[in-house]
């Protein structure tokens, strides 16, 4: 039997520490502690073939009425648009996308909903252990991401779906999710430069990887692209034979007064494919007579757009900490507000959106948590209401807590934040500047699979030299020279920055970690540190509005959403 360290005879009786083998189980079929760079990707790739003769699924998956989404950025979105759109047309829904920011679950949902933990646990052993009694010696268990794929097959043919739709990982020609031979229809999203190492250092390479989702007889749909791009999809669409349609996005009239589930106008370009992408699937299973090309959107596509939801890009979250400072009635706030705003862009392309997004975001006001929880918003953007009370924020600041793989190129990424510091918006009335930029070091680890209620790392000895080189990278782009560490510190021995010196401007001499700094970038020795200096932060300032961008990274994003939720 393929073996690779851990070997489950039978599955484990559900208990308290079940969910936790599972994740060590997963874990063990990571075969490298980063990720790959692209060799023998279509031998591992015809293995999944093998994979899935060996669980049955080679027929059964057409059964799924698939719809398979690549792309550079939004194909996430885009996944998640459809799957809301069809489950209010009354179809029972099954969505697979990656990767997951806090637990492996968020990967299948059915009906809009992550899939239970019972559940999960009961397809991923009888996949697990199928495939263990199956393998001859000379074959090892699929790696980690085929193996999520296989899952995702396992969950939607025994949840019995109407349709799957399934995000392509990486690339599209060689990715695991290519095993699909006749998808209903498939979706290219917005192409871009990234997972150069892998997909190839031209766009033109990097569309053709993408275009290899495309199969005979099978419709595809696309988002406007630069031309290299785009000569590459329509070449590979006329070998098959098949339409390639161009979509255009959605504008707002369409929306009838309502807003998109997920935030930011770049995704009216990820909604205008999904439409396009349900309307076909819809027309191909016989629930619509005619495939409509008019503007006018169903009343099922409005629900589906509007509710959509999709953690961790453009989503805004207020610290749950701060509830305890919720003055009684007759007193004083005792505490300022934390809000995250949390995107995990790690391209130039998407990092430019992101500060699109996080500009209109804190300049309009127009706040998820604030609709929810806070009552309206004052027109004056320093004043909010809570219930009846109105609170007035003597100073908002805002944030960067940032950090990207050693992979991405810093010179890319950081500059777009940069350029949102010292611009003064023509019709505002203040100036939106980052006030610091915390540096972190992810606390998940490329050779680990976690869930929500696994440890949290305390070790504080992780190396932070790269953290260091982005912080040198960001001081000599807003000053044009190097932040300069007058001392090294221990991690062990931080002291964190009291509050009333970095909000009235002494940032440039003392730090959060005790080490003297000339400028506004800090490396933290860890993301908890970090969390815990932005909270006492808002207590010891009432009316003070922390407004911290998270960015760089999904790791980030995830570790950050872990924290919050414990």
């Amino acid at each position: 039997m393929g073996g690779n360290g851990f070997n489950h005879g039978h599955s484990p009786e559900l208990g308290a520490d079940s969910y936790e083998k599972c994740m060590e189980a997963l874990s063990s079929l990571i075969t490298s502690h980063k990720r790959g760079d692209g060799s023998n990707r279509e031998a591992k790739f015809a293995l999944m073939f093998k994979y899935m003769k060996f669980l049955g699924f080679e027929e059964r998956i057409n059964g799924l009425n698939i719809i398979h989404v690549a792309g550079t950025k939004g194909k996430g979105s885009t996944c998640t648009f459809c799957e809301s759109v069809l489950r209010e047309c009354g179809f029972r829904t099954g969505l697979f996308t990656s990767p997951h920011l806090v637990d492996v679950r968020e990967r299948y949902r059915i009906e809009g909903l992550d899939i239970s933990e019972e559940k999960f646990l009961r397809y991923f052993w009888d996949c697990w252990n199928q495939l263990k009694e199956k393998l001859c010696d000379n074959m090892q268990m699929p790696p980690l991401f085929q193996f999520l794929t296989l899952l995702a097959f396992k969950i939607f043919i025994s949840e019995e779906v109407d349709v799957a739709i399934i995000e392509v990982g990486l690339g599209g020609k060689w990715d695991s999710t290519n095993v699909v031979k006749e998808p209903v229809v498939c979706g290219i999203t917005s192409l871009g430069m990234d997972h150069m190492e892998i997909l190839g250092n031209t766009l033109g390479k990097i569309a053709s990887e993408k275009a290899g989702i495309f199969k005979p007889r099978v419709p595809a749909f696309t988002v406007p692209q630069l031309s290299e791009a785009m000569n590459v999809l329509k070449k590979r669409a006329e070998e098959l034979m098949i339409p390639l349609t161009i979509v255009s996005p959605l504008y707002l009239e369409q929306l009838e007064g309502g807003r998109l589930g997920l935030a930011g106008d770049h995704q009216l370009i990820n909604a205008g494919l999904a439409v396009s992408l349900c309307r076909h699937w819809l027309h191909i299973k016989g629930h619509l007579k005619v495939e409509k090309l008019d503007t006018v959107l169903p009343q099922a596509f409005l629900r589906g757009l509007s509710t959509a939801s999709l953690a961790g890009r453009a989503q805004i979250v207020q610290d749950k900490l701060g509830n305890s400072c919720e003055p009684s009635e007759g007193e004083e706030k005792s505490c300022g507000d934390l809000i995250f705003y949390l995107d995990g862009a790690h391209t130039s392309e998407s990092m430019e959106v992101c500060v699109d997004w996080f500009s209109n975001a804190v300049m309009d006001g127009s706040h998820d948590y604030n609709a929810r929880q806070s009552g309206a918003l004052g027109k004056n953007h320093g004043t909010h209401y809570k219930g009846s009370k109105k609170i007035l924020y003597r100073c908002e600041i805002s944030i960067l807590l940032f950090n990207c793989m050693e992979a991405r190129d810093p010179e890319l990424l950081l500059p777009k934040l940069t350029s949102i510091c010292p611009s003064i918006l023509i019709f505002s009335k203040f100036s939106l500047s980052f006030s610091m930029a915390l540096f972190v070091p992810s606390m998940s680890r490329y050779h680990l699979v976690t869930s929500v209620s696994s440890a949290v790392r305390t070790d504080l000895s992780v190396d932070t030299s790269w953290q260091s080189s982005l912080q040198r990278t960001w001081e000599r782009l807003i000053h044009g020279k190097d932040g300069i560490l007058v001392n090294e510190s221990n991690p062990e021995h931080s002291t964190k920055l009291p509050a009333y010196q970095f909000l009235h401007g002494d940032s440039s001499k003392i730090n959060p970690t005790g080490k003297q700094l000339h400028g506004n970038a800090v490396v933290m020795p860890s993301l908890p540190i970090a969390l815990d200096w932005l909270r006492d932060c808002a207590k010891e300032n009432p009316n003070v509005r922390l407004q911290v961008l998270v960015t760089g990274s999904l790791h980030l994003v995830g570790d950050l959403l872990k924290l919050l939720r414990r």
